[in-house]
């Protein structure tokens, strides 16, 4: 006879046993995961073919055990307007471009890192750090990098700074008939996806707090945008890396793991109670369009 009392002891059939829970905890805690969310954990998990439970199963295990911490204090995401948008649906047509502050050893004095992002795919095509902010240090990177990957982007996003405006930029992408887009004033999130991409620069572990010299920055600039490329999971691309959506093998990474999760559903089908089952696929890419040049973009 089941008690059915308040408090009393229940047996619920799709809960993980004490033996699953400890299993699982004990992955999320070994040296290899030790600097990753649960989502990325459950990814690469079953990118193995290995599925011991859901994310939100593992931050509840997480939660429970006191084993949930930021690293770092940050401000909790405000919700903006929409404005107009374009839908992106390939590399090479969207590139959103900032200039991020980098302190140095003398209070005051800073580099300057010209970064260039994907929105497709949101790697990282071009960079250069400097000692300036000027357009013509801006029109040297396009010019470098359009070179470089045999490529003209259909549009260019970027906020409304002086480099960004400036008259030897401009000229140079009109003259490559490159459709020229500008933030709103006082609007940072129409440049969302770089604001985001910098934001993950200062705040990933080891990112130093100055920069003693040009070089030393550079060096260490290099060695980041290569892990942000080719390791670093993505959440917005379903937790591959820029490079494996770029290149196309993350259709591949998306399949095994939906194969793994469905094995996983029909050898214990009550644990999910709702029927529904997680796909993992690169989330749909907008952005924030204010053309200076109206014309056809894709």
């Amino acid at each position: 006879m089941v008690d059915k009392r308040k408090g009393s002891p229940r047996y619920i059939p799709h809960r993980l046993s004490e033996t699953e829970v400890q299993a699982f905890y004990e992955v999320a805690n070994s040296p290899r995961f030790v600097d990753k969310t649960p989502e990325q954990i459950v990814a690469l998990l079953a990118d193995e073919g290995i599925y011991h439970g859901s994310p939100s199963t593992l931050y509840r295990i997480l939660r429970s055990r006191k084993a949930l911490v930021h690293r770092r204090k940050s401000k909790k995401p405000v919700q903006q307007r929409r404005a107009q948008t374009i839908q992106v649906t390939g590399p090479n047509q969207v590139w959103a471009w900032d200039i991020t502050w980098l302190r140095t050893d003398v209070e005051g004095m800073f580099y300057y890192a010209y970064v260039i992002i994907d929105i497709y795919d949101r790697s990282i095509v071009g960079w250069t750090i400097e000692t300036k902010e000027s357009d013509q240090l801006a029109q040297n990177l396009f010019s470098r990098v359009i070179r470089s990957h045999e490529v003209v982007p259909q549009f260019i996003h970027a906020d409304n700074g002086h480099p960004m405006r400036g008259v030897t930029l401009g000229v140079f992408l009109d003259s490559l008939h490159v459709t020229r887009s500008y933030s709103r004033p006082r609007v940072s999130n129409d440049n969302a996806f770089i604001e985001s991409w910098n934001k993950t620069l200062k705040y990933t572990v080891g990112y130093p707090d100055r920069f003693p010299s040009l070089e030393n920055s550079r060096t260490w600039f290099a060695t980041f945008v290569h892990w942000y490329n080719t390791e670093h999971q993505h959440s917005k691309l379903g937790y591959v890396t820029p490079q494996q959506r770029r290149t196309g093998t993350a259709e591949q990474i998306y399949a095994q793991r939906n194969h793994t999760i469905l094995m996983a559903k029909q050898k214990h089908p009550l644990r999910w109670r709702t029927h529904k089952v997680r796909c993992y696929g690169a989330v749909p890419v907008t952005i924030v369009c204010r053309p200076l040049i109206q014309k056809e973009l894709f």
